[in-house]
């Protein structure tokens, strides 16, 4: 048997979650997601964006987010991602913002607009606090008056998770053990607490069976992979530049002072040529 695909690819997931023949893993997903929020289950849900083979990892237009409606018109988007890609809560209100303002052609009334919620999962940690599962509404600081019931975040953190947690109750945590996936062997009592999981693992077993799923599938980790890497260095590089600035900074308040070039050299760090570079240039 081939190893098992990594469900957190996002390409993997939105096959398993996203496609037509799978909507009611999909629904099955949301409704724990809901309930354990507290809200009511969903009866219906309608895929926008449902998969197709035109979702290449070769195509970099792909869209592998998961883009849903209810029977009410409330909009839905599931995103799950494998690396921090940094800024996410700024990241997250701006493509909320634009699902919400999204709604309306020119002329239509507010009225119009439906209430967006945005359910990223993510395999890393963003939130100080021992939660995996932490819901944003639009409220009060001292009443908890909600302002608008139209805006709603999840942030679901996989790696916040003890893999040797073994749930015996249906629930949302069963969804999340398969979905970070370190530990199989209890895949077994999460499909016994949660029975349409049953389904969403068959349908990972048989996609990494298939050659050409399994080809794309590592086309798409290796981009996801690259991507990481890139952002990573001009982090670092940013980084670097930021301390480069402050000890120019400081060299030339140094050399303001009448400090000597060598003296400024050892206490910078900065070598003695950029010093004299710096005084022969203010």
């Amino acid at each position: 048997m081939h190893d098992l695909l990594d469900p957190k690819n996002d390409f993997v997931f939105k096959r398993i979650f996203g496609s037509e023949e799978n909507k009611d893993i999909l629904l099955a997903f949301l409704n724990r997601t809901f309930m354990e929020a507290g809200e009511p289950p969903l009866t219906e849900i309608v895929l926008l964006n449902p998969y197709t083979d035109k979702d290449s990892p070769r195509d970099k237009q792909s869209i592998f987010d998961i883009q849903a409606k209810t029977a009410e018109g409330k909009l839905i988007n599931v995103e799950m991602q494998l690396f921090n890609k940094y800024d996410n809560e700024k990241r997250t209100l701006f493509y909320w913002s634009k699902q919400y303002s999204g709604q309306l052609e020119e002329g239509q009334s507010y009225k119009k607009l439906k209430k967006c919620v945005t359910i990223n999962i993510l395999n890393f940690t963003i939130l100080p606090n021992e939660r995996y599962h932490n819901v944003f509404h639009l409220r009060e600081d001292n009443s908890g008056l909600t302002l608008i019931d139209d805006i709603e975040i999840h942030i679901m953190e996989l790696s916040k998770l003890n893999k040797h947690i073994i749930p015996n109750e249906g629930g949302l945590l069963n969804w999340l053990l398969f979905l970070k996936s370190e530990d199989t062997t209890n895949w077994e009592v999460l499909k016994v607490n949660e029975p349409t999981l049953g389904k969403a693992m068959t349908a990972l077993e048989y996609l990494s069976q298939d050659a050409e799923a399994r080809r794309m599938y590592e086309m798409r980790q290796k981009a996801l992979h690259d991507e990481a890497s890139m952002l990573e260095g001009a982090r670092a590089e940013g980084e670097s530049i930021g301390r480069s600035k402050e000890k120019l900074e400081v060299a030339q308040n140094m050399l303001d002072k009448d400090m000597d070039i060598k003296t400024i050299a050892e206490l910078t760090g900065l070598s003695a040529e950029q010093v004299g570079k710096l005084k022969r240039t203010h």
